[in-house]
Formats: structure tokens, C-alpha cells, sequence
């Protein structure tokens, strides 16, 4: 399997080396390829007391409490008026906006 691993170059002597799929998987080394190795090295030792699992959450299950402005979302999908709603509501906006600006 393949990971990919964000190399930054910290001072001269100094590289640190992340596995992008594994946040909490930073290590040190004094070149490039010291961090890289040092990163596999910590990478096969995580794998080696675990193991990645894909899981689905359906949402109807978990609810909308996540986001509580979800319930709403989409209410407004099969109303004609709302696009003259929201025109009305942009021209509104920009008279405010031209106010504030004389002001």
C-alpha cells in the first residue's frame, strides 16, 4: 500500500516527515531521507497494532443534530417565488450597502 508523506525541510540538519493520511504521524531526521525512513519505520510499527476500516454513517441514522440548520436545507427547492425572493433581496442589500457608503 502506498502513503503519501509531506517532507518539510525544517533548518539545515533539521527535516520533519508526516504521513498525510495519518496526522498524528510526524517524525524527525537530519536529511530527507533520514525523516522518510524514520516515517516508514513509525508507519510499519502504527500498522503493525492496527489496521484501517471503512465504515458508513447513514445520515437518516445519525440525524440532523450535527447541523440543526440542516433540517431546513432544500425547503425552498420546488417554490417559484424564490428567485424573485432573492432578487428582491439583492436589490435590497445593494441600496443598504450604497447607504452605508454616502454615510
Amino acid at each position: 500500500m502506498e502513503y503519501r508523506v509531506f517532507v518539510q525541510n525544517q533548518s539545515e540538519q533539521h527535516f520533519v516527515a508526516s504521513v498525510v493520511e495519518m496526522p498524528n504521524l510526524t517524525v524527525e531526521g537530519k536529511t530527507e531521507e533520514e525523516a522518510i525512513s524514520n516515517v516508514k519505520s513509525a508507519l510499519q510499527a502504527q500498522l503493525a497494532k492496527g489496521k484501517f476500516v471503512t465504515i458508513e454513517v447513514n445520515q437518516e441514522e445519525q440525524g440532523n443534530e450535527a447541523i440543526p440548520q440542516m433540517k431546513y436545507a432544500g425547503i425552498f427547492a420546488n417554490d417559484p417565488t424564490f428567485d424573485d425572493f432573492m432578487e428582491k433581496l439583492a436589490f435590497i442589500r445593494k441600496e443598504s450597502n450604497e447607504l452605508a457608503d454616502e454615510a
